[in-house]
């Protein structure tokens, strides 16, 4: 891999962690509240159903899980396994989709 394709790794890598963060604050300062008020979960779908600003805050969530986690897994793979080249790319590439894709269906699970 070129210098330039490790360097945008590395920046994508370091962005979706910031992301990543504050994404899993708010959540957290969520679930506390949910909890210390004793929201039941019919309660909190609720409020979470047709809400376009929970629905664009925990798709970005799990957009940077879906940048976030293939990338270091593609390190891992390749520092801890040896694994080189297109086969790597592609396992990363596939952990990817299938983290955008079941995180999106949980999102609009809860949306809809």
């Amino acid at each position: 891999m070129n210098v330039r394709a490790q360097v945008l790794l590395w920046t994508a890598q370091r962005a979706s962690a910031m992301v990543l963060a504050l994404c899993v604050i708010v959540h957290l300062m969520t679930m506390i509240y949910a909890v210390r008020h004793g929201l039941s979960a019919a309660e909190i779908l609720g409020r979470t159903r047709g809400n376009y600003a929970w629905l664009a805050f925990y798709l970005t969530f799990v957009a940077a899980v879906a940048i976030h986690a293939p990338i270091g897994l593609r390190t891992i793979l390749s520092e801890s396994l040896g694994w080189r080249g297109t086969a790597v790319d592609l396992a990363a590439a596939l952990t990817g989709v299938a983290l955008a894709v079941c995180g999106s269906r949980a999102v609009l699970a809860v949306f809809v």
